[in-house]
């Protein structure tokens, strides 16, 4: 009997490592402005807090691209930018098309570009707070947004 127990107890915690591993982590992160892009560019500071191993530079533009698309960005002299998102819920509503996009196909690296030499790390307690500033192209991604159906377009009327 308490073999079976055991052998139980030691299956269940496999299966629950196993589980683990599959979910993505979500880290905790914040997006301000960094300056002034070119035209149809959004100079971003992404700072990523958690693990340092696990923080790295497809992280942050992942997570760039995932903030101007779902939260926008306040900054140092800069004009604050919404959302491209119109509603808080497209993430859900689109789930499919959102887990291709940042996890499957990586679609959102074409739109990011890290600035070199820009990287920070500050040690926060146990955890780290990971930053960078990254080159988003949002006219770019706007229109491929646009074009996919996961947005409105700017003229298309109220």
């Amino acid at each position: 009997m308490r073999t079976k127990f055991v052998l139980t107890l030691l299956f269940c915690s496999l299966f629950l490592c196993a589980q683990a591993r599959k979910e993505p982590e979500t880290l905790r992160y914040d997006i301000e402005c960094a300056g002034n892009g070119t035209n149809g560019i959004y100079l971003v500071k992404v700072w990523v807090y958690g693990d340092a191993n696990k923080i790295t530079s497809d992280v942050i533009k992942k997570y760039a691209v995932h903030g101007v698309i779902f939260k926008g960005f306040t900054g140092n002299g800069c004009t604050t930018q919404k959302p491209m998102a119109q509603s808080p819920t497209l993430e859900q509503d689109k789930a499919d098309f959102f887990k291709a996009f940042f996890d499957t196909d990586k679609t959102y690296a074409r739109y990011a570009t890290l600035v070199e030499g820009s990287d920070e790390r500050v040690k926060i307690g146990k955890e780290y707070k990971i930053g960078a500033v990254v080159s988003v192209s949002k006219d770019m991604l706007r229109t491929d947004l646009e074009k996919a159906g996961i947005i409105r377009g700017l003229s298309s009327g109220f």
